[in-house]
């Protein structure tokens, strides 16, 4: 038998593999698009003249408009599937990313106007990339994998800290602030090209043999999700309706939006956290936010590993996916110390900490891909996008009204971690068990 299945898995193509990379490394251009403001922030605040609660705002302006898009987003999924809605979404979103470095040559009213809005567009552009993740998971992975990848291409967050912080510490440093937003816009475009040439559904990739094909599809993967959305076909309003009135979502959402306070305060306020109020330069703080990065980036991949893990060993969803979950959130407290605390080693030592139980912790994509009913997959991943980046409207509006009043960060860490501490809960007491939403459908 273990010939036979030797030889089986020798012949199986590995189409998914690749799939998944495609899906980590645009998920790295993505947030190292997202965290240009935040590594040029320190430079741009000071050129343009704005105060910390000024900042704030520009800084959720991201925000706005990616939280209103995620349900029309996720209806585009559904509607006309993932590969050229996720196409458009790079591409647009890269040009918008390009455009922010000529706002320097506007007076200071009129940049900071336009600053907003091109983030504002970018956040509408990126509003489909992670429910189209979601989904792509769903259709090419079966369910003992999909912790696994959902958790690697989430990783690809921590990993654009690693990769591009240094690199845009230093382009800021020596060549500007402006420079930062037309390297990454270019290079966005330079990926959205490769997505249309790689890209495919399991029925439709030329590189997949009937082996991984039928591995995958007897797995429980969604083989035909797209293949099933024809022309005239989408998902209903009564969908969004049963998934709001579903207790198991609604803890989801509750614990995503705490989770993400994390993320968003990483990318936003931390660099400035650490020029501001721990003396560091701007190279310096792109240098440095990489330790914490690269924790959160081993600790995802970890996640998934152990997720998958606790699968197989025991067969139950809820333990496999409740158990990183609740440990990580309750170990990325230790941002709490950064209080207690001076030296600097000790500070990127609790922040490194804290990254990693985020990093651990960061299984809500595999739970979307686990629970999401067939036919509103794009819709079940907005929705919980939507709520769960809700979080990139306030933390950084909080933080910085914390910082007006306060002229301290201790706030804010304690903000972070209280969140931490609400999303375990969430996931103890109001998820329950995790199980694929079966939706009613309605008569014609």
């Amino acid at each position: 038998m273990t010939v036979m299945t030797a030889a089986v898995e020798a012949k199986r193509s590995r189409i998914r593999l690749f799939i998944v990379l495609m899906l980590f490394l645009v998920t790295t251009v993505n947030y190292a698009d997202r965290a240009t403001l935040s590594i040029a922030g320190s430079a741009l605040s000071k050129e343009l003249h704005l105060d910390p609660v000024a900042l704030g705002y520009v800084f959720s302006a991201f925000g706005w408009s990616y939280v209103a898009a995620q349900v029309p987003g996720g209806w585009l999924l559904d509607r006309y599937g993932s590969k050229w809605v996720y196409a458009c979404s790079i591409l647009i979103w890269s040009v918008f990313t390009f455009l922010q470095g000529w706002v320097g040559f506007f007076t200071a009213g009129t940049a900071v106007a336009l600053l907003f809005a091109l983030r504002f567009m970018v956040g509408l552009a990126e509003a489909p990339s992670f429910p189209a993740n979601a989904r792509i998971v769903a259709a090419w992975f079966p369910g003992n994998e999909r912790g696994t990848a959902s958790a690697f291409f989430n990783s690809g967050q921590y990993f654009a800290t690693v990769l591009f912080a240094p690199l845009m510490g230093w382009i800021a440093h020596d060549f500007g602030w402006r420079y930062v937003f037309f390297v990454m816009g270019g290079l966005g475009v330079v990926m959205g090209l490769v997505w249309i040439q790689t890209i495919h559904g399991p029925k439709d990739h030329p590189g997949v043999n009937s082996i991984e094909f039928d591995y995958i599809k007897q797995g429980g993967a969604l083989v035909d999700m797209d293949a099933a959305q024809g022309a005239a076909s989408g998902p209903r309003w009564d969908h969004i309706r049963q998934l709001l009135s579903n207790r198991m979502m609604l803890g989801i959402y509750l614990g995503q939006y705490c989770i993400n306070a994390l993320t968003f305060f990483f990318l936003t306020w931390f660099p400035v956290y650490l020029v501001k109020e721990r003396g560091l330069s701007i190279l310096q703080a792109g240098f440095v936010a990489t330790l914490p990065a690269l924790c959160g980036f081993f600790g995802g991949v970890l996640g998934g590993v152990i997720s998958d893990a606790i699968l197989r060993k025991t067969g139950s969803l809820t333990l496999a996916r409740k158990i990183p979950i609740v440990g990580g959130m309750l170990l990325s407290m230790s941002i709490v110390g950064c209080n207690y605390v001076d030296g600097q080693a000790f500070i990127i030592g609790l922040m490194a900490l804290a990254f990693f139980g985020k990093g651990i912790g960061a299984l809500g994509w595999a739970v979307v891909s686990d629970t999401s009913p067939k036919e509103a997959g794009g819709i079940s991943g907005g929705l919980f996008n939507m709520f769960g980046n809700l979080s990139s409207i306030t933390t950084p509006i909080v933080v910085g009204y914390i910082l007006a009043a306060t002229g301290s960060f201790s706030g804010a860490m304690l903000f972070i971690g209280a969140n931490a501490l609400v999303a375990a809960v969430a996931y103890l007491f109001i998820v329950g068990k995790i199980e694929r939403v079966q939706l009613q459908q309605l008569a014609p």
